[in-house]
């Protein structure tokens, strides 16, 4: 506590009612949270296990849950609820499964999943075009956070499309029913749902719960809200914290007017602000604070440093977008020699992925090592989702979930209406929906037009699982790909036969990965005596070595970080790099478009909140876009930041002497250097 400042300090102690805690960009909100929950621990001696603290990503829920370990002194963390909150939903409906009516071991589709549903369903039952799958997906998603059921969202169509949809949904939600599956705005809105309808298990929760926390508060929905809502009950013990003005994802459902509705739910709420950074200078507040203050606020704070004022920020007009990449790369060799720091230390932060491609040639040309945030993992990729799901199935046959993957691809003639009906059956039975293809009772509930491509599967299937798992696994599965003509289904059903052949590589890179992966185990001795463990050995060892590369990649490596600025919330470096400076690209065009100017502020504001110790922002002066070149207009954002803390390059107004001082720094850093 005695390292916590007077405001921190206040958040801690304050338990007498609701709290919000308007935390500032860098102000250690982090460190409250931990020692919140520590002191509740320690000094009012509330049992870990009715402490409940919900954040929106597991890493920020691993290192508060680490914190307050480190923090304890003399009492155990077991018990304590640290999580996402769909993780948090995720334990709700295992723990009451049978108010739900799922069978034990329900699925989860991700959002490859419940696409290939909607896509299934929009063939058999509706007129609406195929490419407009993501939109559906995007739109039931929305109805889901918003806690909007499918009668309500059919009442409240605006249009016969919207009505489409709207009966989609309600499809959705019956085929999801059947298979024992939920899908991930489902963790949300099933739990709040019951909630809302069952006193009893309300009562017997909010009972568990003698307190809870809430991180990135701003980012919450109109589900997440509720649920929050219903859990603290009368209790009002609760502490939530966050930043209006770093509320950026309304794209995906976040309500930073949640903030509002605060007061009025919680009319004793007390507000305690952390305006000190401990990350930036003062030079970057002032210019964060002078572009934020443009926007409406309900809570009016003021971030301030005592780190020093700090060098101006830089803002660049080069000539286009490839003079602009030259000069970042440029800039960040300059800079590295004159400041003798790592590449690590600078991140480049852009409005959208495009963004990023002249740049990544650039940095390539210059060999200056740099990790792009936001690919796609080698197990994300579909195609290998696609193989690993028939070997989840393989060694693991009640896996719903990986059944509803694979038995449709390719296709084999199932539709969606037989999987429902075998979903039904499976969850009077209380089996896997594998375990009861084929069963007498199947051929009352099916038809023979039906069930005959059902049992030519498994069939099939059982006879490959035995080749793979009592003879040559990786012959096995090849002999499997050629049987269903996988390699014939990718140049079907992607793009260009390039990528087919791109992802048809990722498929032998697997099998590789497995055949190494399979050889170890055996040099181990790790294997029963039949080599029946040796693909299920080989799977589980996979997905561990992903996770650790993946680990590894996110790891302080000596790379310059290139990312949107979306992904760098939460995230802070000595040096940044904000380019595309310009109308239609910060603000974005759809949002000026729409008139919501106020969020891409807010973007900017977190763009410029990231930095420590300098800010760089550039521009170009014509930009190709839609295979066009035209002249670009500097974004409104940079005349709301003062002048006095600027200085521009590029457009005409630099001095001789700015130009003479700025050569003079680079050669005294090398003489320095090379002393």
């Amino acid at each position: 506590m005695s390292q916590l400042n007077p405001q921190q300090q206040a958040a801690v102690r304050y338990i007498d009612g609701p709290l919000l805690v308007l935390a500032g960009a860098g102000s250690g909100k982090t460190s409250v949270i931990s020692n919140k929950i520590s002191y509740l621990i320690e000094t009012c001696n509330i049992a870990p296990r009715h402490i409940a603290a919900v954040t929106f990503t597991n890493k920020a829920a691993r290192e508060m849950k680490q914190r307050v370990t480190g923090l304890l002194e003399s009492k155990s963390a077991k018990g304590l609820t640290v999580s996402t909150f769909h993780n948090l939903g995720l334990n709700f409906i295992r723990s009451e499964r049978k108010a739900f009516g799922f069978k034990a071991g329900f699925s989860i589709f991700d959002a490859e999943d419940s696409r290939t549903l909607i896509k299934e369903l929009t063939v058999r039952d509706s007129d609406l075009d195929a490419d407009h799958i993501d939109r559906i997906q995007h739109q039931i998603s929305h109805w889901k956070n918003a806690l909007e059921s499918p009668e309500r969202a059919f009442s409240k169509a605006e249009s016969k499309g919207e009505q489409a949809i709207a009966l989609i949904y309600r499809r959705y939600c019956e085929a999801l029913r059947a298979y024992n599956a939920v899908d991930f705005d489902d963790l949300i809105m099933l739990p709040v749902t019951l909630l809302q309808t069952d006193g009893e298990i309300r009562r017997r929760w909010q009972a568990k719960l003698h307190y809870l926390l809430v991180d990135e508060y701003q980012d919450t929905n109109a589900a997440q809200y509720e649920l929050i809502r219903l859990l603290s009950g009368d209790r009002n013990a609760i502490t939530v914290v966050g930043d209006d003005d770093q509320s950026i994802y309304a794209w995906r459902g976040a309500r930073p007017e949640n903030m509002a509705q605060l007061k009025t739910d919680f009319p004793d709420l007390q507000v305690i602000k952390l305006e000190q950074n401990y990350r930036s200078t003062a030079r970057i507040l002032d210019a964060a604070n002078s572009l934020i203050a443009n926007n409406p606020h309900l809570f009016e704070k003021s971030l301030w440093s005592d780190l020093g004022f700090g060098d101006p920020i830089r803002l660049t007009r080069c000539a286009n977008e490839e003079a602009e990449a030259e000069h970042v790369v440029n800039e960040i060799l300059n800079m590295r020699i004159e400041k003798r720091c790592h590449f690590r230390d600078f991140a480049v932060l852009y409005r959208g992925n495009h963004q990023a491609r002249i740049l990544e040639m650039k940095l390539q040309s210059q060999g200056v090592p740099y990790q792009l945030s936001g690919g796609t993992s080698f197990f994300s990729r579909t195609e290998i989702k696609d193989i690993m799901g028939y070997l989840r199935l393989m060694v693991n046959p009640d896996d719903d979930n990986a059944l509803l993957r694979i038995i449709n691809t390719p296709r084999r003639g199932i539709g969606a209406a037989t999987l429902e009906k075998l979903g039904a059956y499976a969850n009077r039975r209380e089996i896997s929906l594998y375990a009861a293809i084929g069963e007498f009772g199947m051929q009352e509930t099916l038809t023979p037009q039906q069930q005959e491509p059902l049992e030519h599967f498994k069939l099939w299937f059982d006879r490959v699982t035995g080749n793979c798992l009592s003879g040559e696994p990786i012959s096995a599965l090849r002999e499997m790909l050629d049987d269903i003509d996988y390699q014939g289904w990718l140049y079907q059903n992607t793009s260009s036969d390039s990528v087919a052949e791109n992802r048809m590589r990722n498929i032998h890179l697997l099998f590789e990965q497995l055949a190494r992966t399979i050889d170890d185990a055996e040099q181990a001795d790790s294997l029963d005596a039949d080599g029946s463990r040796a693909i299920e050995s080989a799977i589980a060892k996979l997905v561990v070595r992903d996770l650790l590369d993946r680990q590894e990649e996110e790891s302080a490596n000596d790379k310059v970080q290139l990312m949107t600025l979306h992904a760098s919330k939460g995230l802070e470096f000595p040096h940044v790099f904000m380019i595309g400076m310009e109308e239609a690209l910060l603000p974005h065009r759809s949002s000026i478009e729409e008139g919501n100017i106020e969020e891409e502020r807010r973007l900017t504001y977190v763009g410029v909140t990231r930095a420590r110790q300098t800010l760089n922002m550039t521009l170009a002066g014509k930009r190709r876009q839609y295979g066009e070149t035209s002249a670009t207009i500097p974004s409104r954002f940079l005349d709301e930041i003062p002048e006095h803390h600027m200085e521009r390059y590029g457009f005409g107004d630099s001095t001789p002497e700015q130009q003479k001082q700025r050569g003079k720094e680079s050669l005294d850093s090398l003489k320095e250097l090379f002393a």
